[in-house]
């Protein structure tokens, strides 16, 4: 088994049930205790949800993004020092600070606490503030689910504007800073293949250099239905964390559009239409309102019997580094139909869904309608979407993986 190991996990945020960094950390976190591993979880706000025996060390920051008052402007009390202020000073600028403040903040908080742990786990910020933490001598390692260039190129390919190219190159202007900290940690995970090829594309981390843990569920929790329960045949449902060009989600709103004129379904966004995006413009356009409904972030139990009640999951994204929503869907028994964007055949293979072109609206109406019109062939995917997750899929399976990892980069960087 090995020794047990102090961790120090650090996620600059961690909303709790959209969005993976605050999935990832609970589970991660609970799965390594559950080893015998002490772990100690760094977040910024929106603070995670953890469970027993994990401790929480809360990071504050000024909180710029929060709900329902984004982009806010502090009262002058709340300005505590340098970093408060290059905070504010970086989102008027429309600048995203919080990767580079929360990595100030967490080495501030770790350096004198250095002797408490083994080894730094920071979740996706890679920010400088890791960096003084590796010239004090602390282990310093970071999962990069994939890297968020991809969804800066993305976004500026859609950009309808110089304007909005020019605002976007500023709000990813953190992009720099993480290529230039990635390659000086002492080791980097993630999550499948594909990202690993564009880590190495993009942060310039050799990909021999990279391990791949992929990410869980828990099987327990995310089952398929009861027997006495049956599906919804008209129902879709998509998770998406963000209303962003990268999640495809326009597309998915006009092929159920198509679908529409032969049949009454109806399509569940887990998660929230920015006001103005263009989401909420496309409803408008396709004359959708009544047949789409956003739920917003939704707790576990929620989100499981969404799940089982749907009779297909569509991920519609331009990009996936992993794809949680895929391996949720699938633990659920629920048949999927998803694009061949980035990661997406590698975790769904070929046997536990439909892939279409990403961005084809016409492919992707098209498999759904094969899917909605067959309930055994959706069956059929559904069971072997549940054998690929409790085979490969699960978070004590990850956990493992990753306490393994840790070792091998604290016996690479004890030799001489």
């Amino acid at each position: 088994m090995g020794r047990l190991l102090r961790i120090a996990l650090l996620s600059y945020r961690s909303k709790p049930h959209s969005g993976g960094q605050g999935v990832y950390v609970r589970a991660l976190s609970r799965e390594l205790t559950a080893l015998g591993h002490g772990v100690t979880v760094f977040s910024g706000q929106p603070y995670p949800e953890l469970d027993d025996g994990v401790p929480l060390t809360r990071v504050p920051s000024l909180d710029l993004y929060r709900e329902p008052d984004p982009f806010r402007t502090p009262r002058p009390s709340e300005f505590r020092d340098r970093i408060d202020v290059l905070e504010y000073a970086t989102m008027c600028t429309a600048g995203f600070p919080e990767p580079l403040t929360f990595s100030l903040r967490a080495a501030r908080l770790l350096l004198p606490r250095a002797a408490e742990f083994d080894l730094v786990h920071d979740n996706q910020s890679l920010g400088t503030g890791l960096l003084q933490l590796t010239r004090a001598g602390v282990p310093t390692v970071a999962t990069v689910h994939h890297p968020v260039a991809i969804d800066r190129d993305l976004e500026l390919a859609a950009a309808p504007s110089l304007r909005r190219r020019l605002t976007l190159r500023r709000w990813y202007g953190f992009t720099r800073m993480q290529a230039r900290v990635a390659p000086q940690l002492d080791g980097v995970t993630t999550v499948s293949e594909n990202s690993r090829r564009d880590i190495e594309t993009h942060l310039g981390v050799p990909a021999d250099a990279i391990r791949i843990v992929p990410v869980g569920i828990d099987p327990d929790v995310f089952t398929p239905p009861p027997a006495d329960r049956s599906r919804d045949p008209d129902s879709i449902v998509v998770t998406t964390s963000a209303d962003v060009p990268l999640k495809g989600l326009v597309h998915l709103l006009e092929a159920v559009a198509k679908l529409r004129t032969e049949r009454p379904v109806r399509l569940t966004v887990v998660g929230t239409a920015r006001p103005g995006g263009p989401a909420e413009a496309a409803l408008d356009r396709l004359a959708l309102r009544d047949a789409v409904r956003f739920t917003g972030p939704l707790p576990e139990a929620d989100l499981v019997r969404l799940l089982q009640g749907a009779a297909v999951v569509a991920i519609p994204s331009l990009y996936e580094g992993f794809s949680l929503p895929a391996i949720e869907a699938m633990a659920c028994g629920t048949a999927l139909v998803t694009t061949d964007a980035g990661a997406l055949p590698e975790v769904v293979g070929s046997k536990a869904g439909l892939r279409v072109r990403a961005g084809d609206v016409g492919e992707l109406t098209a498999a759904l309608q094969l899917v909605l019109d067959s309930p055994s062939f959706a069956d059929q995917l559904g069971r072997a979407g549940r054998r690929r997750v409790l085979a490969s899929y699960t978070w004590r399976s990850a956990a493992e993986r990753t306490a393994e990892w840790y070792r091998e980069v604290l016996e690479r960087k004890a030799r001489p």
